[in-house]
């Protein structure tokens, strides 16, 4: 029973987060998210934002943004699987449900991205 509930209340914090999210990235027309299982989103080939199973939202940066952003918010390095996802920093929960301080974030990161060359793509045409 008490697992039940657990699981209840984390499906309500995900939910939420993951409409958090969605509503972030509808401020920037030129960004789509992808992923229905696992939320993010891409430039060029280059993911730069996710939402991961435990709600928690990460962004990617420069290597000077990355560090900046994590000293100024406290913020950890995002860990996927065990490893270190180079150039992410996950977003502190007061942050992420701030859409207005958020933005900006987002906007450093899109930019990061789009000075990135491009992946080449592996769809057959």
């Amino acid at each position: 029973m008490l697992f039940s509930i657990l699981v209840k209340l984390h499906d309500m914090e995900y939910s939420e987060a993951l409409k958090k999210y969605e509503e972030l990235v509808a401020h920037f027309p030129a960004i789509q998210r992808k992923g229905k299982a696992n939320p993010y989103t891409s430039l060029n080939g280059h993911m730069f934002s996710f939402l991961d199973k435990e709600a928690r939202l990460s962004l990617r940066f420069s290597d000077e943004g990355q560090k900046e952003f994590m000293e100024k918010h406290n913020a950890p390095l995002s860990i996927q699987y065990g490893s270190v996802m180079r150039g992410y920093a996950v977003v502190p929960l007061d942050l992420q449900k701030d859409i207005e301080a958020l933005k900006p974030y987002f906007a450093q990161s899109v930019a990061f991205i789009s000075s990135l060359k491009p992946k080449p793509t592996t769809k057959k045409k």
